[in-house]
């Protein structure tokens, strides 16, 4: 790795992780200048904690919401960089994707094949696109709610048009539609936008994630010098706040914090008990 190039990962390793600059060296000298290994490392060693700045990508790119009737379709366009996010031509073929996803329920196959406005198939009108923006664009993601089977609630953050943002989330609720329920469906939809829930309860997270957490954890403490039997009791409670921080109904309402969401679908229930039924959150680039 090239002098630059070191300097260069430093620099995004410190701004991910908050730690100083001889630190961040050391975790790229041990990971072969991997980032995502040296957040690991770092982690490992007690130095950096988790944190929401380590979740941040490179890609681009916008979320778009088309709701009508009680139906919503989500779907993400990526872009390399955000000036291409804001360019007029792609903000317009986001914005007709959108459209053609509502009537294609979701199905990135049969929008690849649908013809635009201009009578060209969206998969040509893309490699149109690129030609002419000179960058790398992909549809990368899609999704539709019916509203066979619930009430669909949408969240778009700071939009920059209608439906239109970084971050889209979309809440289905079991419940019989009343302004009640359609002001703690938005909320709620607001909540997973911001908390980032993994799923729904602490059994629905992928064990993988779990047993990686747990991982990283008992070399924290290890670290520590700690004895064994203690070790493993602050490692049983840092996996439970993990699962609980991560998972919906265990979650802390974020407009009352003395509160977990659960508390708020019980508070709100009327003829029968509230129940999220699904829900999504799409934030721009995240995992790609």
């Amino acid at each position: 790795m090239s002098s630059k190039d070191l300097l260069d990962n430093i620099k995004k390793l410190r701004e991910l992780t908050g730690v100083g600059f001889k630190d961040c060296k050391n975790a790229l000298d041990e990971t072969d200048g991997d980032i995502e290994k040296s957040i690991e490392f770092l982690r490992k060693k007690g130095i950096a904690k988790a944190s929401k700045k380590m979740n941040r990508t490179a890609s681009e790119g916008l979320a778009l919401a088309k709701e009508s009737d009680g139906k919503i379709s989500l779907i993400e366009i990526n872009s390399e960089t955000d000036f291409v996010a804001k360019n007029q031509d792609f903000i317009s073929f986001c914005k007709e994707l959108s459209e053609i996803n509502f009537q294609v329920k979701g199905n990135l196959n049969k929008l690849n094949e649908t013809k635009m406005k201009n009578e060209i198939s969206v998969k040509d009108n893309l490699v149109n696109l690129i030609a002419k923006i000179g960058e790398k664009i992909t549809i990368r993601r899609a999704n539709f709610f019916d509203n066979s089977d619930g009430l669909n609630f949408c969240y778009v953050h700071s939009a920059i048009d209608k439906g239109i943002g970084k971050i889209i989330s979309v809440v289905k609720l079991d419940s019989v539609e009343n302004d009640k329920i359609k002001e703690i469906g938005s909320k709620i939809a607001m909540h997973v936008a911001a908390s980032n829930p993994l799923s729904l309860d602490k059994e629905g997270i992928k064990k993988e994630t779990v047993n990686k957490e747990l991982e990283i954890i008992k070399a924290e403490i290890k670290n520590t010098g700690k004895p064994d039997d203690i070790a493993e009791k602050i490692a049983k409670g840092k996996i439970t706040k993990f699962l609980n921080d991560n998972s919906l109904l265990n979650q802390l309402w974020i407009m009352d914090p003395k509160k977990k969401v659960s508390d708020i679908l019980k508070q709100n229930s009327q003829d029968k008990p509230l129940k999220i039924l699904d829900f999504i959150r799409y934030k721009v680039g995240e995992g790609v």
